[in-house]
């Protein structure tokens, strides 16, 4: 049950980090919007890695009549890390952070599935009570990568800017 909070400390730690720094360095805003995109990365990053940990319990989330459930596993972990680092490039942001968002659209239904069934990953094994965090933490990981990685700023935010200005 740790795993949300977790994701959630991922996700926003990096964004509290560059708000300080954006505040005590004078930065502009965009420094705090990289802040978030390095969280929208650690999050997938962890996530995607656990794919590869815990490749078993996460093939049991799958219903049964669906074929290669671990290689589906594989394939969504590695994807998963692919699209984390793209979204650290201005030139791929935006497709990757659509990329992520439907990734997350089309695991929802896959993480009611393994509530209902009690699947022993994460706190799946809860039942259904479980989606009263799963779903709000969905559509949070839904909101803040929209904001902050497709919607981003008009201006390009480069994550790992040299330039003092940026």
């Amino acid at each position: 049950m740790t795993t949300p909070l977790i994701i959630l400390t991922l996700l926003i730690l990096p964004w509290i980090f560059a708000l300080c720094g954006q505040s005590m360095l004078h930065r502009d805003r965009r420094f705090a919007q990289s802040g978030a995109i390095v969280g929208v990365t650690a999050v997938f990053v962890f996530t995607g890695i656990g794919h590869f940990i815990k490749t078993m319990p996460m093939s049991e989330m799958i219903p049964s009549f669906v074929p290669m459930r671990i290689a589906i596993v594989y394939c969504t972990g590695v994807l998963e890390v692919v699209l984390a680092v793209a979204v650290l490039f201005p030139s791929a942001r935006k497709k990757s952070g659509v990329a992520l968002v439907l990734l997350l659209v089309a695991f929802l239904p896959i993480n009611i599935f393994a509530a209902f069934q009690r699947v022993e990953m994460g706190g799946h094994s809860w039942g259904p009570v479980y989606l009263l965090i799963r779903v709000p933490l969905q559509v949070i990981l839904v909101a803040w990568t929209w904001h902050f990685v497709v919607r981003g700023d008009k201006e390009s935010c480069t994550v790992a800017s040299a330039d003092p200005a940026n």
